[in-house]
């Protein structure tokens, strides 16, 4: 029976690949560069997350227009967004998290930002 993997030849080329480049990198430099790059990627995975959100708690392309995003920034993030998840931020699930801006904006006046337009 076929997996996921198909029968596994990118995922075993790509083993192959971490394993002979795992071989030739020095451990003094695999861990300054892995020292030099772990904030980067924390970094894009906030972005990302907030990103997502916003969408979410705004109500997208033209809610975040209307939050003061520029346009080419809200384009630039969403290309972003698909390019490293694969999915657009408005069908993208995260699993273990569920957005309810309807609760989020009725919840309290202390919350950060203008709420939507209605």
């Amino acid at each position: 029976m076929e997996s996921p993997e198909g029968q596994g030849i990118a995922k075993k080329a790509w083993k192959a690949y971490v394993k002979a480049v795992d071989r030739r990198t020095p451990p003094f430099v695999k861990s300054r560069v892995q020292t030099a790059l772990e904030p980067l990627g924390s970094q894009l995975v906030e972005d990302l997350i907030g990103f997502w959100v916003m969408w979410h708690l705004y109500g997208g392309f033209e809610g975040l227009q209307d939050f003061g995003m520029h346009k080419s920034t809200i384009w630039r993030k969403v290309a972003r967004f698909r390019r490293i998840t694969g999915e657009h931020p408005d069908v993208f699930v995260m699993p273990g998290i569920a957005i309810d801006p309807k609760a989020y904006w009725a919840s309290g006046v202390t919350k950060v930002g203008r709420p939507p337009k209605k």
